[in-house]
């Protein structure tokens, strides 16, 4: 199936998945689409519930530069970050971004940067209080969508309730010249985040081979040979150059990162709450990188700082 599919009809599907935890219960889950589009590009907005209970929260999840929002979704043992929130009473939803994953192609992959991103979450956000009654709902960004939600609550904080910034790029990543509009997708390349043993190899006593290969199996199935280019290009300027102007950002907001993440500035990880408003909260996992979500010795410490942050 081409990745840029999308079901324009509202679908339900009711999926079983076996959670695994200190105790073993099968749960069903909920999963639907709702049509979006913006710019005459149609967005694919996915939410999922607890099959038979009524979500009391709503959080939306929004992916990074090169792979679309499936990655919160591995359908392996209890690693689905989608599915463990769905448990704890959130309507769990994922937006992918103009030209990514399930959601329209474009022409012109510079189009879709930091700031059409943030527009494109904007319209999601107001499907969603719309659908739900909720007038307002949380955020989590993770890497790049850390830049484009931070963007988006700076200019429309009026439905957000908390923010949480996982991984957060809060400064440039180097100067480097991106010079095609989309990005050459590979295997290896949707492997790279994951932590590596002293010979160059996954290492797997820190992220389960069977999660590598459904994190990336997922990135073929979605997002194919490329995607947009127009967030990396942000990305890729002098690592003085700030991303996001935290001062504008008026939510509580959650700073959670690993200690071993190659793409952050720790010193502005660290003084992150200088600017950020009363009730933000920095949680800096010791040993986890940039996929700690799904990574063994850390993805359960990761969703438990999350989801008290979240419950306050």
């Amino acid at each position: 199936m081409n990745k840029k599919t999308l079901a324009i009809l509202t679908a339900v599907i009711t999926c079983c998945f076996l959670i695994t935890g200190c105790q073993t219960q099968e749960k069903s889950f909920t999963y639907s689409e709702y049509p979006l589009e913006r710019n005459g590009i149609a967005l694919h907005l996915d939410c999922m519930t607890v099959k038979g209970e009524t979500p009391s929260e709503n959080i939306l999840l929004v992916h990074g530069v090169t792979y679309s929002s499936h990655e919160f979704d591995i359908d392996y043992k209890d690693y689905s970050l989608v599915r463990r929130l769905a448990e704890e009473g959130y309507a769990v939803w994922r937006l992918d971004i103009a030209g990514f994953g399930q959601s329209g192609q474009v022409e012109d992959g510079f189009i879709p940067d930091s700031d059409y991103a943030a527009e494109d979450i904007n319209a999601a956000i107001e499907m969603i209080v719309r659908e739900s009654g909720d007038d307002k709902i949380d955020v989590l960004g993770w890497s790049w969508g850390t830049v484009t939600t931070g963007r988006f609550v700076g200019k429309h904080p009026e439905h957000v309730n908390r923010l949480v910034l996982y991984a957060p790029i809060f400064s440039g990543l180097g100067e480097a010249e991106v010079t095609e509009p989309f990005h050459h997708n590979t295997w290896d390349h949707a492997a790279d985040d994951f932590q590596k043993d002293p010979t160059g190899n996954i290492d797997h006593s820190i992220t389960d081979p069977i999660v590598v290969n459904l994190f990336c199996s997922g990135c073929w199935k979605y997002d194919g040979e490329s995607s947009p280019n127009g967030g990396r290009r942000d990305l890729c300027v002098s690592d003085s150059e700030k991303l996001i102007n935290l001062s504008a950002i008026s939510v509580p907001t959650l700073v959670i990162c690993g200690s071993k993440d190659p793409y952050l500035n720790y010193d502005l990880v660290n003084s992150s709450l200088d600017e950020l408003p009363e009730g933000s909260v920095l949680e800096i996992i010791e040993g986890a990188s940039h996929v700690a979500y799904i990574e063994k010795p850390y993805y359960k410490d990761f969703r438990k700082r999350l989801i008290h942050f979240l419950k306050q």
